[in-house]
């Protein structure tokens, strides 16, 4: 009887050591992370301080930093998805940001680490997309992405080009935009959300206004887009390659406000920009 008393004390002890252990910090969940990334000098691109913020109010983690820490920023992020912290991983970002996350996604590829979506907002050079990258969605009116060595995702190309009331200084803040994007993330993140605090980002001084440095905006240069191999039927006015979604379908997106009539094809004459951020 005494043993069978203390094989009933053991085995309570041991059920409840399991429960304290499934219920510990460290068995939790990993916790979805989006990064997002902002331009030049980190005074423009507050569009995905907005856009974070969105993203926070859905219990989706976001966080906001300059293009210049991507490097730390992956380095973190590979040791907390290594560790079962973090993941699904997003990356978004502007400019010199959209930039940033195409190198970032491609340098957590090297640390053997997915990336579930990047989202570039009309970056300033074309990127392959890298082998551990499940999605790109490339919003732009100058440079397109393309497929890497051993990439096998979902890779769109959004030609923004036709919509007058989108340029390279507000394409981050863009409200239709931004549901789109907020409509990826969701699908992709599903239960790996929490209650996030607010968007974690860096103040501004108040003198400071986006898309003007002491008063004068910032102009960009003008050059041609990099564009991906054209196909029949995907040649633009003025002959450059109109980007393509899957199976070499080119996406012409709509106006941002209903208005005068555009014209899918700018005339030779309205070049697109190079983007300077």
């Amino acid at each position: 009887m005494r043993n069978w008393w203390r094989l009933s004390v053991i085995g309570v002890l041991a059920a409840g050591l399991i429960l304290a252990l499934g219920s510990s910090p460290s068995m939790a969940a990993p916790r979805a992370h989006v990064y997002l990334l902002r331009g030049l000098l980190n005074i423009f691109s507050l569009g995905m301080d907005t856009l974070a913020e969105e993203l926070n109010r859905r219990g989706v983690y976001a966080t906001v930093d300059n293009h210049a820490d991507w490097e730390s920023l992956a380095d973190s992020a590979a040791a907390n998805y290594k560790a079962g912290k973090e993941g699904p991983i997003i990356l978004i970002g502007h400019s010199l940001g959209a930039d940033a996350v195409m190198e970032m996604a491609a340098y957590l590829g090297r640390r053997d680490v997915p990336v579930a979506l990047v989202v570039p907002f009309d970056g300033t050079a074309s990127f392959p997309a890298s082998s551990n990258v499940a999605r790109v969605l490339n919003l732009s009116q100058h440079y397109w992405m393309s497929r890497g060595p051993g990439f096998h995702g979902s890779l769109i190309n959004v030609d923004l080009r036709s919509d007058p009331n989108i340029d390279h200084l507000n394409i981050d803040k863009s409200p239709r935009l931004h549901a789109r994007v907020i409509a990826e993330v969701l699908a992709i993140v599903g239960s790996h959300r929490n209650e996030a605090p607010a968007a974690a980002t860096r103040p501004l001084p108040t003198s400071l206004k986006t898309g003007a440095i002491g008063g004068e905006a910032i102009k960009p240069e003008t050059a041609q887009p990099v564009a991906v191999p054209a196909k029949t039927g995907d040649v633009t006015g003025d002959g450059a390659a109109r980007p393509v979604a899957e199976g070499g379908t080119p996406v012409i997106a709509a106006p941002e406000r209903t208005g005068r009539p555009v014209s899918a094809d700018p005339p030779a004459s309205a070049k697109p920009a190079a983007a300077s951020q």
